[in-house]
């Protein structure tokens, strides 16, 4: 009797430790590829996330009713259409309408590569200033345009302008 009450009783130990949930790790795998549709970013400057980014036609908008002294904090996506061709240290992306906005970084705190294009998004504030013509002549030789080009510039403009803090360039 004790023979057969310790064999039962090894029998329901070993069958109680093979009963373990089968988990099918594959598909959990495959599904959670399916439910995240991650962009891939390279960062620059701050750490930020893309979410609830602007686009430019609502910067655009902002960008209207502001004068110069006034600034915004924002965050907002955009194509980039140039950069400077020296270090990286500003760039300007397309507001549609044949207008641009100035990009710059803070305290020159960080750069983009002097081949960066397409999709960004950008942190930090956004503000209208005059630019010198001192200024502006400066930009156009970090561009790379040409001494009959430069020696154009004759008049300081208006210009929308973006402090960055931190910058999201689309891989």
């Amino acid at each position: 009797m004790k023979r057969i009450f310790s064999l039962l009783l090894i029998t329901l130990m070993v069958v109680s430790c093979k009963n373990e949930p089968k988990t099918n790790y594959e598909s959990e795998v495959e599904q959670t590829k399916d439910d995240v549709t991650e962009i891939a970013y390279a960062s620059f400057g701050k750490e930020i996330i893309d979410d609830d980014a602007l686009s430019t036609d609502r910067m655009l908008a902002h960008y209207s009713t502001m004068k110069v002294g006034d600034t915004l904090n924002a965050k907002m996506k955009g194509k980039i259409t140039d950069v400077c061709s020296k270090k990286g240290c500003w760039m300007k992306l397309d507001m549609g309408n044949d207008k641009t906005v100035r990009v710059t970084f803070k305290d020159y705190g960080f750069f983009v590569p002097t081949d960066a294009s397409g999709e960004v998004v950008i942190n930090g504030k956004a503000f209208v200033k005059e630019i010198s013509v001192d200024e502006l002549k400066h930009y156009a030789e970090d561009a790379g345009e040409s001494p009959e080009d430069i020696a154009k510039i004759t008049e300081p403009e208006m210009a929308m302008s973006f402090e960055a803090d931190g910058v999201l360039l689309k891989k």
